[in-house]
């Protein structure tokens, strides 16, 4: 019977010992196979960061529930918990999702073709000629404009021509709201900083006062820029 406490004792001695130490965990970024290089690796909780190489491939120390981000501007930002398993495999695989791409100035065609269609077409000289025919057409037709008296390049007396136009400026405001959204994930705010929705808009003008988020626009850091919203969220709550 001692023989079994004894040992029990041993076991859970060492699980702990290995959850309160820190490792070297290696690892690896991907999305859809792909190799991530030049991705941000943060250690939120030991306040650590690196970089994934050529390969994908990062090392940093890291022990039992510590929070690890991984951030890249290309891809939505992920956020893992480490669990004692995670920190028993030799090699560490994250797997990044793609933000969506918005598509400006797209065209579509009027025509719709099935794939057995397409086939087809692709083998056929004539049904290509004919298509050639009905582009060159659709073009002509679209483009037709009704003369309406104005003389073609004239000078427009009402605008200035040696005034330059005038550069818009974006206010600093939504500069800084953008580098927030940039940095954190979209449930950041709810369940993170345990803000209610109706109050999201209010903090951010509140932290936007602020004179460090004019260095964070000037120095933009994922880390930093988290570490300035906790700091506020603190003071923000002391206000209500």
């Amino acid at each position: 019977m001692k023989v079994k406490l004894l040992t029990t004792i041993s076991f859970f001695t060492y699980q702990l010992s290995i959850s309160q130490t820190e490792k070297v965990l290696q690892g690896k970024v991907i999305s859809q196979e792909l190799l991530l290089k030049n991705v941000e690796v943060i250690n939120k909780t030991a306040q650590t960061s690196t970089r994934t190489n050529e390969l994908g491939e990062f090392s940093i120390l890291a022990k039992e529930q510590d929070s690890l981000l991984f951030f890249s501007k290309d891809y939505l930002f992920t956020r893992l918990k480490l669990t004692l398993k995670d920190l028993e495999k030799n090699y560490f695989i994250v797997e990044m999702t793609p933000k969506a791409e918005e598509l400006e100035n797209v065209v579509v065609s009027r025509a719709v073709f099935t794939k057995t269609e397409l086939k087809k077409i692709a083998n056929d000289r004539e049904e290509i000629n004919k298509i050639k025919i009905r582009k060159q057409f659709d073009d002509v037709t679209t483009n037709v404009t009704v003369y309406d008296g104005k003389i073609k390049n004239a000078i427009n007396f009402t605008y200035p021509i040696f005034d330059k136009p005038k550069k818009k400026i974006e206010p600093h405001e939504n500069r800084f709201k953008k580098l927030v959204i940039a940095s954190c994930p979209p449930d950041f705010f709810v369940k993170n900083l345990k803000l209610k929705p109706e109050e999201k808009e209010l903090f951010l003008n509140f932290c936007d006062v602020d004179p460090k988020s004019k260095i964070l626009l000037e120095h933009p850091n994922v880390l930093a820029t988290m570490d300035f919203l906790y700091a506020k969220n603190e003071e923000f709550k002391k206000l209500k």
